[in-house]
């Protein structure tokens, strides 16, 4: 259908946003979503055509249907299924394979729990499941096309293999080619779609009737769901979609879900880790994916208390407050210890170990010798071949498979048992001693904060981190990205305490993750009661998957995207840069390739475009004060912002 819209000056709506010094206020209505009439869909658009009209739209290309179904479609009852299972949400670029599930979720189901989330991307709409998850805690669903689609999602499927995030695939497919149409429905189906992805995900099944997809989906979901969590995929067959149900067959009987309770250490190997831990002098506590409730993270405060042990978070997941005088960033204290507990590493060999990225490739111990390793952790218990996600072997003293945060209160206890009388004013002292030191690194965190090319044009990522730090420290917020592309610098300045506040990075290191698990985990902060979610983002990374600024602001997703905007892919830089100085060669050429110059992108513009309000780019430190505090504002009144700010590499 022809339609002639009038076009808006968007230039005129950028010289609103853009900050030129001192702050502006917001205009009423503000102007991201605010579309004349003539820009809004008509009403001949969004109402349903007749079906003459539409033949007639489309030259006869589409034939009219032979007739209706004779009764409710299967995919009506598969749509019974996931509402047993809580699903909230489906995230879906949607494709002919998966029409007949889409049409029963927003008629059927009334586009309620589970609710049809538009997005732009398959790999985009797994990333959003994996970053509900893990807000959320618990799976949302992805609904993805054939071969090409799961083929799309497979790099998003693989970081939340990596990171044990749970999520719920679905992919639609006819296998049987006697009722393919020729084409594209023939090229993007498969005889079997769970090869494609089955190297990372904890199960998949290919049901071939209804029931067997009712049974086959709360089972997946209770794998899904136990320990170590991850992605499972299930097949959602078109002909069970689109046939109708058949009449006077048994009825269909969706099981009752009962999920399993994660498992807790052998008590004997507990209470054998205790009695190392509590006569040790030089205790280290290491911990990475940790806590996968707010439980976990009382847990671990208890049991580094009662030892008074420094606590390392290699920042899997929000593991522990990082003001607490025992939180420790980083692996100094690890030659020191002499019993180090690793609790859910995904690298332990890469814990106690060090090897240079050099051409010599230099490997050596990092701990002194006689050094007890204890491990706690789902690792052992689930491990596939092909992918090398587990890391390196690394030999301990006592392996412990469980989970960590179960196992902790067990642990605890047998902790505080172990101490003799005699070691209790030593493990004091332990902790009086921590508490000096942490003050004493904690002062030169922020004296470094201020030394750090603090007004420095491109902004610095220490600035960066301060001012923004100083606009959301008294809001109810959630920090829904990583920090380690800005050294760390949140985590060092910023006062992290809730187990909502921070959800660890991509696991699998796939680039496109960032920006979609933003906006999956501000979905479930959003329904969490409106925190203001921050999501500090890499520019190479939004470019991969932009499309889902749009989701956010179709949804109505209020999120702040701070566009970490080095204008390169700098560990590349970095990399061909070490590679010169191997081979004794120019470093000046490291920027071709890895830099995202000319043209430089304007991703105030971009996101603008998307339905976002834009502010930027921002290049002077005095300016992002006000930025910030406008884009914040602009959150609170339910519009998602991006903020360009141009940063230094690091």
């Amino acid at each position: 259908m022809a339609r002639k819209d009038k076009g808006v000056d968007r230039r005129k709506f950028m010289a609103g946003a853009a900050i030129t010094g001192a702050a502006t206020a917001i205009p009423a209505g503000m102007a991201a979503r605010a579309q004349t009439a003539a820009q809004q869909p008509t009403a001949a658009f969004v109402r349903r055509p007749s079906t003459a009209a539409a033949e007639a739209e489309m030259a006869g290309q589409v034939d009219p249907s032979p007739g209706t179904l004779g009764g409710p479609p299967g995919s009506d009852f598969m749509v019974d299924v996931l509402k047993s299972l809580d699903f909230d949400y489906v995230f879906s670029n949607p494709a002919s394979s998966c029409r007949g599930i889409h049409e029963s979720l927003v008629n059927y189901g009334g586009n309620k729990k589970p609710e049809f989330i538009t997005c732009m991307h398959e790999e985009s709409a797994v990333a959003m499941t994996h970053g509900y998850y893990k807000v959320a805690g618990k799976p949302a669903a992805a609904l993805c096309h054939g071969t090409v689609g799961l083929q799309h999602a497979a790099m998003a499927a693989y970081n939340a293999w990596c990171d044990r995030a749970a999520s719920f695939i679905m992919v639609g497919n006819r296998a049987d080619a006697a009722t393919r149409e020729p084409g594209v429905p023939t090229i993007h189906a498969v005889q079997d779609p769970g090869s494609l992805i089955r190297d990372f995900t904890k199960w998949d099944d290919n049901p071939q009737s209804l029931q067997h997809f009712a049974e086959s989906a709360v089972r997946a979901y209770k794998i899904a769901m136990t320990p170590p969590h991850e992605p499972v995929l299930m097949v959602v067959e078109e002909k069970l979609q689109e046939n109708p149900i058949e009449k006077g067959a048994k009825p269909l009987v969706i099981p009752k879900l009962n999920m399993v309770a994660p498992p807790a250490g052998d008590p004997n190997a507990v209470r054998a880790a205790a009695q190392l831990l509590a006569m040790a002098d030089n205790p280290v506590i290491v911990a990475d994916r940790v806590a996968r409730t707010p439980a976990g993270i009382k847990h671990l405060i208890e049991l580094a208390e009662a030892l008074n042990a420094p606590v390392i978070d290699q920042l899997g997941r929000m593991n522990m407050p990082n003001r607490h005088p025992l939180y420790q960033l980083g692996g100094a204290l690890i030659p020191q210890a002499d019993v180090i507990l690793g609790l859910e590493l995904t690298d332990f060999w890469g814990t106690v170990n060090k090897m240079d990225d050099s051409f010599a490739g230099e490997q050596r111990l990092r701990i002194k010798p006689g050094t007890k390793l204890i491990s706690i952790g789902v690792g052992d218990l689930y491990i596939r071949a092909n992918y090398q996600d587990f890391e390196r072997y690394q030999p301990v003293d006592i392996s412990i498979g469980a989970d960590a945060e179960a196992t902790l209160p067990m642990l605890t206890e047998y902790v505080r048992q172990a101490i003799p009388a005699d070691r209790r004013a030593m493990i004091a002292a332990r902790g009086e001693k921590a508490k000096k030191s942490f003050a004493a690194a904690r002062e030169r965190v922020m004296a470094a904060a201020a030394q750090n090319a603090w007004d420095a044009s491109p902004v610095s990522s220490a600035r960066l981190s301060a001012e923004l730090w100083n606009q959301i420290s008294n809001e109810n917020w959630a920090l829904v990205s990583r920090d380690s592309s800005l050294s760390n610098w949140p985590h060092r300045l910023w006062e992290v305490r809730e187990h909502h506040q921070f959800i660890g990075g991509p696991g699998g290191a796939g680039i496109g993750y960032g920006l979609p698990a933003a906006v999956g985990a501000s979905f479930a902060h959003k329904q969490a009661g409106g925190r203001l979610c921050v999501n500090i983002q890499n520019d190479g990374d939004s470019m991969s998957a932009p499309g889902a600024l749009w989701t956010a602001a179709h949804h109505r997703v209020p999120m702040l995207t701070v566009m970490w905007n080095n204008r390169a892919y700098h560990q590349e830089i970095m990399h061909v840069q070490r590679m010169a100085n191997w081979r004794q060669r120019d470093v000046s050429t490291a920027h071709i390739g890895t830099t995202i110059w000319d043209p430089y992108v304007n991703y105030a513009k971009v996101a603008e475009g998307l339905g976002h309000v834009g502010i930027g780019p921002i290049t002077d430190p005095k300016e992002l004060g006000a930025a910030l505090k406008r884009g914040i504002e602009a959150v609170k009144m339910g519009e998602p912002t991006l903020i360009d700010v141009v940063c230094q590499p690091r």
